[in-house]
């Protein structure tokens, strides 16, 4: 028997979740949601991974797509480019890998167009038959790639909405259990607002910003013909950030961010009639619309607000740019332990220059021996509007 999507389905319970660290046991009364695709929920870049993943609502770079692209009407710069590249679950394999490309380019004042192209590569996998056969050897991927257009709504206040289109190739074409697979295929909308405002306070400047962002709004995913599709991972961001200037080199920007996964929470256990119609003990049947899933998931937990408010998961990040040319990143992401516990330090880096940027992050989990341990991130970004002023 071809176990390859139960394999697939451990790394991405590991990418998404590594509930229950190498070393440890399995922790009572866990209860993790998981979807399909969760490669779109890995931060991308190293400015967002240098701050505990928090995104949402700092101040706009060029990898605002993946957090919040309504930022993107407030960049310095008129245009912009980014690539950032992250070696993923080092600990486990050496061929799982993430890119990020992205860029936008202000059409005037008030509106901007963003676009973004994320790669995840699961290395190569070999596939044999019940008996060991050798059947091939693949290159499972998956991508997406995002339009996005950013509007101000007035001199503080900017909306967005982005399209994207997910390509999840695991299989490729192979027969598991006997079943045709093909690669699976979904269409996603982001809806995202951002406030920024910048001010003096004791002859220093500041800032204060926020941001919401709704991801993910999308089809369900299939790898079959047959019936069984999962969610994509919707979610909610949501998030603030202030920035204070020291003196006339110094500057700390601290900021706070909450994320929810807007599909349902599975339940305890269910109950199966015959008639098609599961109904779960203690939950919601999961076989739900994606629209119905996305307001049920405010309410369906098992265990009522408890397990609701258990499902947030938590970033703070603090940064300090000497001279707005170096910059030092700290950051720490919490998830309860009933959900993924996903605890972790991190740290980062970054040096901007005229036209470039380089940008670095390490993250260390509070566990031991877990599989995101020793992540590292590599962004790149470059500034068109100041190379081009410059020729």
């Amino acid at each position: 028997m071809i176990k390859l999507l139960r394999y697939f389905c451990l790394i991405a319970l590991i990418t998404l979740v590594a509930e229950t660290v190498m070393a440890q046991g399995t922790l009572s009364g866990a209860n993790t949601i998981t979807t399909a695709v969760p490669f779109l929920a890995i931060t991308p870049d190293s400015r967002a991974g240098g701050m505990g993943d928090a995104g949402v609502g700092t101040s706009a770079d060029v990898n605002s797509q993946h957090w919040n692209p309504a930022k993107y009407i407030f960049m310095e710069s008129d245009m912009g480019v980014g690539l950032s590249y992250s070696p993923w679950l080092r600990n486990l394999v050496d061929d799982i890998n993430l890119a990020y490309l992205s860029g936008y380019k202000k059409i005037d004042e008030v509106q901007a167009v963003s676009a973004s192209l994320r790669y995840f590569s699961l290395g190569d996998i070999v596939f044999t038959s019940d008996i060991g056969e050798f059947n091939g050897q693949q290159s499972p991927n998956e991508f997406a790639i995002d339009l996005g257009y950013s509007r101000k709504l007035s001199d503080v206040f900017s909306g967005a909405v982005a399209v994207r289109y997910i390509r999840s190739d695991l299989t490729g074409g192979q027969l598991v259990n006997g079943v045709e697979t093909h690669a699976g295929n979904s269409f996603a909308a982001d809806v995202a607002f951002y406030y920024y405002n910048e001010f003096r306070r004791s002859r220093k400047n500041n800032a204060f910003s926020a941001g919401i962002n709704i991801q993910n709004i999308g089809a369900k995913i299939s790898y079959t013909e047959g019936e069984v599709k999962d969610f994509i991972p919707t979610n909610l961001k949501l998030g603030a950030a202030y920035t204070m200037e020291m003196d006339d080199y110094n500057s700390f920007a601290f900021t706070v961010e909450a994320n929810k996964l807007l599909v349902p929470t599975p339940p305890v256990d269910s109950v199966d009639y015959g008639d098609g119609d599961v109904i779960w003990s203690g939950g919601v049947n999961s076989d739900v619309g994606v629209i119905e899933g996305i307001f049920k998931s405010f309410g369906d937990a098992p265990g009522g607000f408890k397990e609701e408010f258990q499902e947030i998961t938590w970033s703070l990040g603090v940064e300090y740019w000497y001279n707005k040319q170096f910059a030092i990143r700290a950051g720490y992401f919490y998830e309860h332990e009933n959900k993924g516990n996903r605890k972790f330090i991190t740290a980062g880096a970054g040096l901007k220059m005229n036209v470039f940027a380089l940008d670095f992050a390490y993250l260390m989990p509070t566990q031991r021996n877990h599989p995101l341990e020793n992540t590292l991130r590599f962004s790149l970004s470059f500034d068109i509007d100041a190379f081009s002023s410059q020729r």
